[in-house]
């Protein structure tokens, strides 16, 4: 099996505590090169999880001829001009979520990768998981009927203010960082963008939506909402995942959270009987999505997280902010 030799652009804590453990579990993945903006953090980095090679900017890392594919691990902020760079190089490129703030910076993006004849794929590793598949499977089966409404809440503690999660300048605010999961997880299941979208939030001093909220509606008369926000105790480990879908014949519900792994389960309650399904051994969803691009390149798979998935969320995004105020 041919390894991809994977550069990381950025030492961000997701980089840190999810991305590069679930790189070193991939089994087509070479942990070749790190860059960071100190190249003490970045040696650092080399050190614990065994890197090639170590750089203090992005731009030697790109210029290296032996990387093949690039995870773009920056702030919100700086996810266009690396992830443009990495793709003008001819590398692929992971980009972590959300890629771009509008739809527009997208098809640019897509549309140079496939200039370059190079693979671009929106980093949503919980998207990869064999029970949000499971899931899918009940609804696309029938199992509990046609789905008439979901519900998905994704809520965590605030942050301090020097957290980029919390300031305007950063694109910080609970859409950017929890929104997009709720807003994927729902066309995830229901295969399509909501036609019509009422939304509001609530803003701190600093013009970030700390809780928000929006209602979708579709043509078929199926109805969603979503919830979240960054309200619970301060820089607590606290979180809120919840998923609830309702059909014409019964309801799923999840348990724990989204991008757990391990053994899974979720509820099916029909007939007046609950259920409880397991999804045994679920893998670690980072090295799933780092394997799926992986084989992209080598196999000619399809990334699973499509090109078209990615710019209509964002126009379900960008919607939902252009409703509550955010600008």
């Amino acid at each position: 099996m041919k390894k991809i030799n994977w550069g990381v652009i950025g030492t961000a804590g997701i980089a840190k505590g999810q991305t590069i453990p679930g790189m070193k579990l991939a089994v087509n993945c070479n942990l070749y090169a790190i860059a960071g903006r100190d190249i003490r953090k970045a040696e650092d980095y080399q050190k614990e999880f065994g890197f090639e090679k170590a750089y203090g900017n992005y731009d030697d890392l790109l210029a290296d001829p032996e990387v093949e594919a690039v995870y773009i691990a920056l702030p919100n902020t700086l996810h266009y001009e690396w992830t443009q760079k990495a793709l003008r190089h001819g590398k692929h490129v992971l980009c972590e979520k959300p890629l771009v703030p509008t739809a527009r910076e997208a098809e640019e993006l897509f549309r140079l990768a496939d200039e370059n004849g190079v693979i671009l794929m929106e980093a949503f590793a919980y998207l990869h998981s064999p029970w949000v598949a499971a899931i899918k499977q009940e609804i696309d089966k029938g199992e509990i009927g046609q789905v008439r409404y979901i519900e998905s809440q994704f809520l965590t503690a605030d942050h301090d203010i020097s957290n980029i999660r919390m300031r305007k300048e950063t694109n910080g605010g609970s859409i950017y960082d929890l929104g997009c999961y709720n807003t994927t997880m729902i066309a995830w299941m229901l295969g399509r963008q909501p036609d019509e979208i009422h939304a509001a939030a609530v803003f701190s001093p600093e013009g970030i939506d700390i809780l928000s909220n929006a209602l979708f509606q579709y043509r078929d008369g199926a109805k969603a909402m979503m919830n979240c926000g960054m309200v619970l105790q301060t820089d607590a480990d606290l979180r809120i995942d919840q998923l609830r879908i309702e059909g014409t014949e019964g309801s799923i519900r999840s348990t724990g959270e989204f991008n757990g792994c391990g053994d899974m389960t979720y509820t099916i309650l029909k007939n007046g009987k609950e259920e409880v399904r397991m999804v045994a051994s679920v893998p670690q969803n980072y090295c799933l999505e780092v394997e799926q691009l992986g084989r992209c390149i080598t196999d000619g798979e399809k990334p699973h997280v499509s090109r078209d998935f990615t710019i209509g969320n964002l126009r379900t995004v960008e919607a939902i902010l252009k409703q509550i105020g955010y600008s």
